[in-house]
């Protein structure tokens, strides 16, 4: 007999992680990346997103300042650090071990990597597999 579960299917945990973090980006930064994607495997989920930087960065990196667009993206991005593990922690019920930020700026790519506790409670939920 095959078990029921009420977490959801691991496409729309993935997709309430991707909405989550530009979310956060958005409330940092005043507009949130416009293309993002979440990967989860082995307990690290990845978030790939894509068209992340402001006019203002983008006015600063034409004028050949980009180590300064770095060193402020590196700075918001530790400011919500504490925010973004909270909201993880939330959605897959499982503790934050540690997370890895990094932006490129050409092409505008950041990532922002979670590496789970996997021997608690919860995680990405799986499809559920029938007993045979």
């Amino acid at each position: 007999m095959a078990r029921t579960t009420t977490e959801p299917p691991q496409g729309e945990q993935l997709a309430a992680i991707s909405n989550m973090v530009v979310s956060i980006y958005a409330d940092y930064l005043g507009r949130g990346p416009t293309k993002a994607r979440t990967y989860a495997t082995d307990g690290v989920v990845t978030c790939l997103l894509e068209d992340t930087l402001t006019r203002a960065e983008q006015s600063l990196i034409a004028s050949g300042r980009s180590s300064a667009v770095l060193e402020v993206r590196t700075s918001l991005q530790e400011t919500m650090r504490e925010e973004l593990m909270k909201a993880m922690e939330n959605l897959t019920e499982q503790p934050v071990r540690a997370m890895i930020s990094g932006t490129q700026l050409e092409p505008d790519v950041t990532t922002q990597v979670f590496v789970l506790d996997e021997s608690r409670r919860g995680g990405i939920s799986r499809p559920e597999r029938q007993a045979a």
